[in-house]
């Protein structure tokens, strides 16, 4: 865990609590309004379809030792892999059935190298069955259909082992969030976003909304400069309902209807303001909302940027920047009406280049890092029908057009870090790794 602290909330949010690093990713964190449980769905695992170097002796609980080897002595698994690493319900495996493909092939055309001392390494994702059989079916084929990009992870296999379902991922080497948001210049920032933005807009493309997007669901290693977007256990097939470009007509204040249903699936401090104010027609924008909070959490040096405990306290902080009229404009498009009686809450809110000099503490902005504030107006913006989508964000200048030169990886050599990446050499598979940080986070 990491010693980074953080506040609790926005800067100009009121505070409630201690500063320091919030473990909203170790609790339940993503809410439903639905009746069906899905709490099987899990965040933590890695893929990539590269191998890495492995440690033979990776420090492990006891219960966890014990839990691998029953795992691995059952039939569906036995031969097939080697059980690694465990954290949560995902397993760091060896694939033992890699190389017969190889070797198969190798003999035919004997003037061909053989690969056999090459590792390959999978994720395996438990999926106990305590949701819908018809949820976990969902993401498995949402998981199938997103193959051919190499910013989104794709499913290589699944099968039934009692009451669970475990997935086969692949495998992807990477570096913890908390070790790149204080040390990243804007041009690790310009890569990270590109590979996060182009598999989201390849993702989008499908008609699938991914609502869980979060640094713990974007798998990225700074070495090779690309990333893998994961878990897609909340993720649905996108309606057919689009927004309106005019505003429905709104309601009374004091409505006595029953109050709305819809989807608020995500993640508390990164859902968009569509989803806590319970729009029944979400799109794809509400992924593009997600990103730009991750944005801004690397501009202003602060993580969780957001940390409201419940859907009201989540607006109040986004109307904290944005000011009344804007939240109240947002409100609108969805019929609804936003009040506030709260002093500090200005009519017009403060300019996102002032809120991230307030959080890192800077006197002034640099060229580069104004240009990152320009694509965050973009695509941090509470209005759904105003805000960009990842592909139209793709073509802004920050990509496109950015200002001075790139430099080698920000904050430190990446050498130093403790994370392996996916290029290494064939000779390497014996090395230690038990400081890399892809012990699925």
């Amino acid at each position: 865990m990491s010693d980074y602290a953080a506040s609790n909330h926005s800067p100009l949010a009121q505070e409630t609590g201690k500063d320091e690093m919030s473990d909203c990713w170790d609790d339940e964190t993503r809410s439903l309004d639905y009746e069906e449980d899905d709490t099987a769905q899990e965040d933590d695992y890695i893929p990539t379809d590269e191998a890495d170097t492995e440690s033979e002796h990776e420090e492990q609980d006891e219960a966890v030792l014990e839990d691998m080897r029953k795992l691995q002595d059952e039939a569906i698994l036995r031969g097939k892999f080697r059980l690694i690493n465990r954290v949560g319900e995902v397993y760091k495996a060896q694939d033992l059935t890699w190389n017969e493909g190889a070797f198969q092939a190798d003999l035919l055309d004997p003037s061909k190298t053989l690969r056999g001392m090459k590792k390959q390494y999978v994720a395996l994702k438990k999926i106990y069955v305590i949701s819908s059989p018809a949820r976990i079916l969902n993401e498995l084929e949402i998981l199938h259909d997103l193959r051919g990009h190499p910013a989104v992870c794709h499913i290589k296999a699944a099968f039934r082992l009692d009451d669970q379902v475990i997935a086969v991922l692949p495998y992807f080497p990477h570096t913890d969030f908390r070790l790149m948001f204080r040390t990243f210049l804007v041009e690790d920032m310009r890569h990270y976003f590109k590979s996060l933005l182009e598999g989201l807009a390849f993702v989008h493309k499908l008609g699938v909304i991914h609502r869980d997007i979060k640094p713990t669901n974007f798998l990225y290693n700074p070495k090779l400069r690309r990333g893998v977007l994961v878990d897609f256990g909340l993720a649905e097939i996108m309606d057919s309902i689009r927004y309106s470009k005019q505003a429905p007509v709104g309601y009374p204040r004091n409505d006595t209807r029953p109050s709305r249903r819809a989807n608020r699936a995500g993640t508390r401090g990164f859902r968009a303001p569509e989803v806590l104010f319970k729009c029944t027609s979400q799109t794809t924008k509400l992924d593009v909302w997600s990103v730009g909070v991750i944005l801004l959490t690397f501009l202003a040096r602060r993580f969780p940027f957001f940390h409201s405990m419940d859907d009201a306290d989540a607006l109040i902080e986004i109307a904290s920047i944005f000011g009344k009229n804007k939240m109240q404009l947002t409100a609108a498009e969805h019929g609804l009406v936003f009040d506030t009686t709260i002093p500090t809450i200005l009519p017009k809110g403060h300019s996102l280049e002032r809120i991230i000099r307030w959080s890192s503490s800077v006197v002034e902005l640099t060229g580069r890092e104004l240009q990152a504030v320009n694509l965050l107006e973009k695509i941090l913006e509470p209005s759904a029908i105003m805000r960009w989508s990842a592909e139209g964000a793709l073509y802004h200048d920050f990509f496109n057009n950015p200002q001075g030169a790139d430099l080698p990886w920000g904050g430190e050599d990446p050498e130093n870090l403790e994370h392996h990446s996916a290029q290494g050499d064939d000779n390497d598979d014996t090395a230690c790794d038990a400081g890399d940080e892809v012990k699925l986070i």
